[in-house]
């Protein structure tokens, strides 16, 4: 399994019955990343049996309370764990002091080092990488400053046809063909060609995580042709006054933005508590852009090679 999303809440600035606020848990080539936290984040992890001290990396888009209010009781929880491995923190500035402030009033020191990296909302900027993984922001449109997230796989290796491995082959040359080398001798004559001995990679995957935000073509060109999209939905188009006065976005929006993008998959979320069923946003988005689904806490979104 190469990238599996897991929502913990989906719910606007309100908690609804059986929806808890943004919060969801992004697992990338046995990496793991958690994209906002709202409140009950933390107990959504552990009933979901999502294990926290695999988490080394956490993404807050933007400081509304539904987007980062289940923090610093993580933090606690993580405390209390026993956990010593260092924490990245990743939001616009001001987190550190919201943190910081908590620690200080409650006499409180955590076992583990978090690292704070603030970023500018407005600009794209590159947060992480490693030799697989890159993670970028997105800006967008909220009435505070906001970012979504850009998560893409890397090209993968070279995929090695055992069957066609020959006697003498070093595991250095296995390596080295598996990148696209060919193996030359000292000569420079070609001993085994990659073509020879190889497969192309499998895919590598994309997600797109657009938190808040009113309609933004701006980030077209920057999410296109990704494999899944999450876009906020918080209101009917019926209630497009409404999305407008809170800098907002409505259903039919999130898929008109998936089709102008040409996603592969559309999952929406961020529903305003004033909506009991669901199925009606659902229903409108796919008018639009017909490869939707709801972002129901507990469903998980895998995308495999």
């Amino acid at each position: 399994m190469s990238l599996s999303l897991t929502i913990l809440g989906s719910s606007g600035a309100l908690p609804a019955i059986d929806r808890f606020p943004s919060s969801q848990y992004l697992t990338i080539q046995n990496r793991h990343f958690l994209i906002d936290c709202g409140e009950g984040a933390q107990m959504q992890l552990g009933r979901y049996q999502i294990p926290i001290h695999k988490i080394d990396h956490i993404f807050i888009s933007h400081l509304h309370g539904d987007h980062y209010l289940g923090l610093m009781p993580l933090l606690f929880s993580m405390h209390l764990h026993k956990r010593n491995n260092d924490l990245n923190l990743y939001s616009p500035a001001g987190l550190d002091e919201i943190i910081t402030l908590h620690l200080k009033h409650s006499k409180s020191a955590l076992n583990y080092k978090i690292n704070f990296h603030a970023f500018d909302p407005s600009k794209i900027k590159r947060l992480w990488e490693d030799e697989a993984v890159t993670v970028e922001t997105i800006p967008l449109l909220h009435k505070l400053d906001c970012a979504g997230f850009l998560f893409r796989e890397k090209v993968k290796p070279r995929r090695i046809v055992k069957e066609k491995l020959v006697d003498g082959i070093k595991i250095q040359q296995i390596a080295a063909l598996k990148t696209g080398e060919d193996i030359i001798d000292e000569n420079g004559n070609v001993l085994y060609r990659n073509d020879d001995f190889t497969s192309p990679p499998r895919p590598s995957f994309s997600y797109a995580y657009c938190s808040d935000t009113a309609w933004n073509e701006a980030m077209i060109p920057q999410i296109v042709n990704v494999d899944l999209l999450y876009h906020e939905s918080t209101f009917l188009h019926s209630d497009l006054d409404k999305a407008i006065e809170t800098k907002h976005s409505t259903a039919r929006q999130a898929a008109e933005m998936a089709r102008a993008a040409s996603v592969n998959k559309l999952v929406i979320g961020h529903f305003s508590a004033r909506y009991k069923d669901l199925n009606l946003l659902l229903d409108e988005a796919k008018t639009v852009f017909h490869n939707t689904e709801l972002a129901i806490q507990g469903t998980t979104f895998t995308l495999q090679d």
